[in-house]
């Protein structure tokens, strides 16, 4: 199955929550673009401290939504801070809902959808310590392992990975949601 998947990422990503769901991707033949600020290398977090550099594939300015079949949004706590704060980015993840696209985000990665305002009306999860930021945002907030909503895929935090990645790979297959929205 040829896909195409953008990882947006930067410093700070929590490095399973990028490095598992790439992994699950890969493993279906997809192929998996981290998508970040600048060209080079971005540094993950691990248990509180700085772990692994991974290569970024593509820059925020040189992709646009219509490349992807798919976007997934590691979290992590400097990572999504970082990212809701550049328009390149915000605009990125808002073309993949308004072209019905599935997002898949875990843990603090929806910090971003907030920033972009994609998140008002629509059943999600996420770390618990941002559960107040995405009911103040419009969202519908559960406390479940996985939630999928319309193609949007979104999961509390490392422990629920296996679950995330399943549901991940079925929405990339499914394709475009018409119901998926902003």
């Amino acid at each position: 199955m040829d896909k195409r998947i953008a990882i947006i990422a930067t410093d700070g990503f929590e490095e399973s929550e990028l490095k598992s769901p790439k992994e699950a991707m890969e493993k279906e033949g997809f192929t998996v673009d981290i998508v970040s600020e600048n060209t080079g290398s971005i540094k993950a977090w691990d248990n509180g401290n700085w772990s692994n550099d991974y290569n970024v594939d593509k820059t925020l300015d040189s992709v646009n939504a219509n490349q992807y079949n798919a976007l997934v949004v590691p979290g992590g706590v400097i990572n999504p801070d970082k990212l809701r704060r550049n328009e390149n980015a915000l605009n990125f993840v808002k073309d993949f809902f308004a072209q019905k696209k599935p997002v898949a985000a875990i843990c603090h990665g929806p910090q971003i959808l907030i920033s972009a305002n994609v998140v008002k009306g629509r059943k999600m999860t996420s770390f618990n310590s941002i559960k107040d930021d995405l009911i103040n945002a419009g969202a519908n907030w559960v406390d479940e392992e996985v939630v999928v909503d319309e193609g949007f895929v979104t999961s509390r935090n490392p422990d629920d990975l296996p679950a995330f990645n399943s549901k991940l790979i079925e929405e990339i297959k499914e394709g475009k949601h018409e119901l998926q929205h902003a």
